[in-house]
Parts: structure tokens; C-alpha cells; sequence
């Protein structure tokens, strides 16, 4: 039998969320966010949600040394033995769970019909819901419950309606109000329609001696938007067999493996979110763990 196993989990922003590049970039904006280079989709790279997650389970567990790489070290820590701790002198050893990148699935975008919200066959096909396409790149399918029209913008983006019947998913976990308006897309068009209706904000540094807006100091930054779904895969692999349930916190939380000590992490970030400008009111994003076929 073996030690691990897949758990998917859907992800809503609640506020724009803004994940960075760590630098500025020539361009329309001058921080731009992590983008897939294949695709140029945005997405959440692992290591981001893993760092914020593992700090809010140390929260949890009220040891905030342990929200770091290193960590305790100790064997008993259900914080170092689901997250993994190195040593400066080496040695240390991985975490018990794996997360991977947030990926898109459904982007919130405005039209004339009222909010819609855009996807394309691949990323239906990877979430799990294979079948959908669109016959001609250059057309979108959509329900009679968003309009009848035949046609429809996203944003400035004016698509002719492909005949035919369509059916929207039924997505767990998001609301029929959303699954109704929900949009398909060619592959070929998804990423432009939503690298052109991303939020993009301007921020000035205040210089502290005068109170004032510093002089050359404006710059513009980019977020995906709120109601913004994406979805991502943690795997458990609990190779050691030995998790410390007998830690009091462990035991007060009802934690029984480390899957658990990711979600009391992950159950936070709806609260204190994820990504940068978390003090300008971006970041929180809600959860939820979903169906998925088991490897």
C-alpha cells in the first residue's frame, strides 16, 4: 500500500492578489506577477503558498520559529515533520506534503451581460472536466442564463457566439450563480483576454519627512482580480510513518496527520492572505478541498 496520496484543493480570491517577480520589469506595468512561460497565464507558484501556509500552521501551533525553513528540527514538531527542516550544518530532512502551483480556471471579467467568467478546454480538461471545446478559436460558447445574445464583449473583446447547445460545468464548491455565467474560450484566446483585464493599480511612496508623495517614486503594479478561481494539488507523502500526534496542540486540534497541519495553514489565508501589498488590502483568498481521482 502506498504512503501518499492527492488532494485537490479550489482556491477564490477574495481580494486582488498580487504574487511578484521579486523585481521591475519594462512593460505597461512596472511589477508585474508570476506568469506561467508557456502559457503566460498567471498563476501561484508552490513555494508561495507553501511559505505562507507553513507560517500560519506555526500561528496555530503558537511556534512562530518554526514558521521558517529550518524550523526546531525535533522529530515531535508536527510543524518541521509535515514541512521539512534543513540545517545550517546540514542534514534536516523533506516535509510529509507536497503543494504545486495554483493554477487558473475561472477569470472574473466584465461584460455588457454583467460579470462573466472566462475558461478555456485545457484548463477544464486538467481541473477534470474533459469534453468541452471550442471548434473555432475565434468564437466563445456561453448559457442562455448569462444572455441570448449572439454576441458578447469581454472586456474589449467582442466574440461572436458558436452555435450549438452548451452546457456550463458543474464545478464543486462554486456557486450556480458563477457556473451559470461562465464563458469558454479557445486555448489561443484565454491568455490574452486575461492578461488584458488583470487589475492594475498605482502606489506612490510617501516620504516621512513631509507627509507627501516622494518625488519619482509613483509605480503601477498588477493583480489578478477578486472572484479570481484557481485550483492546485497537494500531495501527502507521509513516509516516515511517524507523525506526533501526542504534540498537546496536535492533540487539542484534532490532528491526526499532516494533511491536517497544511488546511489549519491553509484555513487562515482567508484571513491574513497570501502574495504581496498585504497591507493594501490584497491577498485573502477562501478554500476548499475537492473531488478528484485518486492516482
Amino acid at each position: 500500500m502506498s504512503n501518499y496520496s492527492l488532494h485537490r484543493f479550489l482556491l477564490m480570491t477574495l481580494d486582488p492578489l498580487h504574487i511578484g517577480t521579486g523585481g521591475y520589469r519594462l512593460g505597461r506595468v512596472d511589477l508585474s506577477i508570476v506568469r506561467e512561460p508557456g502559457t503566460n497565464l498567471p498563476k501561484i507558484p508552490g513555494t508561495s503558498l507553501s511559505g505562507a501556509i507553513r507560517q500560519y500552521a506555526a500561528m496555530r501551533y503558537g511556534k512562530m520559529g518554526c514558521a521558517g525553513q529550518k524550523g526546531c528540527g525535533q522529530a515531535s514538531c508536527p510543524i518541521c515533520y509535515s514541512f521539512g527542516s534543513a540545517k545550517e550544518s546540514g542534514g534536516g530532512y523533506a516535509g510529509t506534503v507536497n503543494l504545486f502551483d495554483a493554477r487558473l480556471l475561472l477569470f472574473p471579467v466584465h461584460t455588457l451581460a454583467g460579470p462573466a467568467w472566462v475558461t478555456n478546454p485545457s484548463a477544464l480538461a486538467d481541473f477534470g472536466c474533459a469534453g468541452h471545446m471550442v471548434n473555432d478559436q475565434n468564437k466563445a460558447k456561453w448559457s442562455d442564463s448569462l444572455t441570448n445574445q449572439t454576441r458578447l464583449n469581454l472586456g474589449w473583446l467582442m466574440l461572436e457566439r458558436e452555435d450549438g447547445h452548451w452546457q456550463p460545468p458543474v464545478l464543486q464548491n462554486v456557486s450556480e450563480e458563477v457556473q451559470n455565467r461562465i464563458v469558454l474560450v479557445s486555448d489561443k484566446l484565454f491568455s490574452q483576454i486575461v492578461n488584458s483585464n488583470l487589475e492594475v493599480r498605482t502606489s506612490v511612496s510617501i516620504d516621512p519627512k513631509t507627509g507627501a508623495a516622494a518625488e519619482g517614486m509613483l509605480f503601477t503594479y498588477e493583480a489578478l482580480p477578486r472572484a479570481t478561481f484557481l485550483w492546485f494539488d497537494v500531495v501527502e507523502d507521509d513516509y516516515r510513518k511517524a507523525f506526533p500526534q501526542t504534540d498537546p496542540t496536535a492533540q487539542n486540534l484534532k490532528h491526526t496527520q499532516p494533511l491536517d497541519v497544511l488546511k489549519a495553514g491553509l484555513d487562515l489565508t482567508e484571513y491574513l492572505g497570501i502574495g504581496g501589498m498585504g497591507t493594501r488590502g490584497f491577498g485573502r483568498v477562501k478554500s476548499w478541498e475537492v473531488n478528484h481521482a485518486q492516482p
